[in-house]
């Protein structure tokens, strides 16, 4: 293992518009490459936008314009069986870079109609090879995803360590943490809808209590990004209102420093260089499911069987 560059996308997407966003995410994967990143992460439901309109509607009430807005968000969500995410996966193999991407999944092999906020992760050589389901959605985001499993809640060695994530309010589940830091994680991804200086302090705690690199992708989102052809949702946004979300992506080093960002109330991509032999030497004070683990008195059952409703005999 050598120095890498990584990079992060801190663009929005067309809200509610697949097709567009792939092409989008595309052109980002294209331009993170010729920066000379190795991995690139998009944040927590980018295809095709995390549903942050949920926040504003009176719970239990706004049915009929909750139901049109639901009608939409799965039109253009990801359905794997698809292919959906073969544009992507083209995109990482001609460029040589591992991309994680958070997404809208669309359930296509049980009840065909409930959606998950997941994130795919997909190799250099263009490969698909691990999909998370976020664990539990954060308070009115359940009326619009189901609960995943930890089927997905592992590992992969990388060209920039060994990497492993969790979406958003995951990483305020310790044993979530820990199920990541007891597969030896190096590069900590944390898609996230959350910004401000408060979630930034809880990416430096993990940074230290893992002593790993911690990437956080934040969600960009102005006023000028939500449809306004559909008017419905447009209502929901005041046109005073620049920044719905400010990003606030940021990138945090083993102990917690941070070396990139926070990337505030704009668009761009944010680069840094990270050392994945610094996540190991980082832990010779501290590694909490190593040396420093107590199995005796604390453990951790993680159960990765993949979940279903149905059972074949």
């Amino acid at each position: 293992m050598s120095e890498v560059s990584i990079a992060i996308v801190q663009h929005p997407p067309k809200l509610l518009d697949r097709e567009q966003t792939l092409a989008q995410a595309v052109q980002h994967i294209q331009q993170a490459a010729e920066q000379g990143a190795k991995f690139v992460l998009f944040p927590e439901a980018y295809i095709a936008g995390y549903p942050s309109w949920i926040w504003r509607l009176r719970p239990g009430g706004d049915w009929g314009v909750n139901e049109r807005i639901h009608q939409r968000l799965l039109a253009s969500a990801v359905d794997l069986s698809a292919g959906h995410l073969a544009p992507l996966c083209e995109a990482a193999k001609a460029t040589q870079l591992w991309v994680q991407v958070g997404f809208n999944e669309l359930d296509s092999s049980a009840s065909r109609a409930s959606l998950y906020n997941s994130f795919a992760v997909i190799d250099d050589n263009g490969e698909l090879v691990n999909v998370h389901r976020k664990l539990m959605p954060t308070n009115p985001e359940r009326m619009v995803w189901g609960m995943g499993d930890a089927s997905g809640l592992q590992t992969l060695d990388t060209p920039a360590g060994r990497l492993g994530g969790l979406i958003c309010w995951e990483n305020y589940m310790p044993l979530a943490r820990f199920a990541l830091y007891a597969q030896g994680v190096q590069l900590y991804t944390a898609p996230t809808y959350d910004s401000g200086d408060g979630w930034i302090g809880s990416m430096q705690h993990i940074a230290r209590e893992g002593r790993c690199y911690v990437a956080c992708a934040g969600v960009a989102l102005r006023h000028q990004d939500i449809p306004q052809e559909f008017e419905e949702m447009a209502a929901l946004f005041s046109a005073d209102e620049e920044w719905i979300n400010p990003g606030d992506s940021v990138i945090v080093a083993p102990g917690g420093e941070i070396i990139a960002g926070p990337m505030r109330n704009e668009v761009g991509i944010l680069t840094a260089t990270i050392d994945p032999k610094v996540a190991i030497q980082s832990k010779r004070a501290l590694d909490v499911a190593g040396h420093y683990a107590r199995p005796d008195v604390l453990s951790l059952n993680l159960h990765q069987e993949v979940q279903s409703s149905l059972k074949r005999s």
